[in-house]
């Protein structure tokens, strides 16, 4: 018994020694491998593009599609910017000054194209204070933002406006038709890029139907509309996170609303404005018929 452990152990020490020996020159290769210098890359200059989103509501965040299409349908090569604002008509936009920001935007260097989605049309309906007259005054307005935007050096799209909601015995109220048919005479007598949201939409919301329609809102119908929260002090004297106002109608876009717009926003640029392309994040249409 005594012989045969003796004779294991010497065996063990053997297979033992044999192993070490056998990695002692693997180690310094190992070291040897982890201090030798990697070659860096040295990157070509980014081609970047930038994107700027002007309009109303329809698009502005809390309410357009504008959050939703800048979030998940563009790629990093294209910053994108929404500088759409509620309430505002196309010539309200432009005498707030808000369109000079959009240019001073459009002016800065370093993009190889920079893109501005124009979509009015909502505020300038008749019956506000906002409003613009249609057959001149309107069109005069949208045709500025086309010379404003070339002269700063910026590609502009027109888009006409979003549909509305609103259904009356099963039939969609086409009350936006004559402002989306002067942004197209826009866009052909100046040679302007264009995508017909209003025309793309009216036609997917009337196919879906009232109550699928209903589902594209901020709020369900009939839910206690949410107020916009006046800015408290706090102990620490720093002003709350605003609260938006909520509502359920049948103009302004909840997330699924914004979503589903979005998409049909980047499928209609990338149909109309090729170049645009290789930026755009798209989704399948869910209402193509399957192949």
């Amino acid at each position: 018994m005594a012989l045969s452990r003796r004779l294991t152990s010497r065996l063990f020490a053997g297979l033992l020694g044999g192993i070490l020996a056998a990695a002692l020159p693997v180690v310094p290769a190992l070291a040897q491998a982890a201090s030798a210098p990697v070659a860096r890359e040295f990157p070509r200059d980014i081609v970047p593009s930038k994107i700027i989103l002007v309009g109303d509501s329809t698009t502005a965040v809390i309410g357009g599609w504008g959050p939703s299409f800048c979030a998940r349908h563009v790629t990093s090569f294209a910053a994108c910017l929404n500088l759409a604002r509620g309430g505002r008509s196309s010539r309200t936009y432009m005498q707030e000054r808000s369109w000079e920001l959009a240019l001073h935007e459009a002016e800065v260097p370093g993009y190889q194209h920079t893109w501005m989605l124009i979509q009015f049309g909502h505020n300038d309906q008749p019956g506000k204070t906002r409003s613009t007259e249609l057959a001149e005054e309107f069109p005069g307005y949208i045709r500025r933002y086309v010379e404003d935007a070339r002269r700063a050096g910026a590609i502009p799209v027109l888009v006409t406006p979003l549909t509305r909601r609103m259904f009356e015995n099963g039939r969609l109220i086409n009350d936006l038709e004559p402002w989306a048919e002067a942004v197209r005479r826009v866009a052909a007598e100046t040679g302007a890029l264009l995508i017909d949201l209003h025309a793309s939409s009216y036609a997917a919301v009337q196919a879906m139907g009232e109550e699928e329609a209903n589902r594209f809102a901020q709020l369900p119908p009939g839910a206690q509309a949410t107020r916009q929260q006046p800015a408290a002090a706090t102990e620490v004297n720093v002003t709350p996170t605003a609260v938006p106002k909520l509502s359920f109608d049948r103009t302004h876009l909840g997330t699924r609303g914004a979503d589903y717009f979005a998409a049909m926003v980047a499928r209609l640029l990338a149909e109309e404005v090729p170049d645009m392309r290789g930026l755009l994040v798209l989704q399948p249409d869910p209402t193509a018929p399957a192949p």
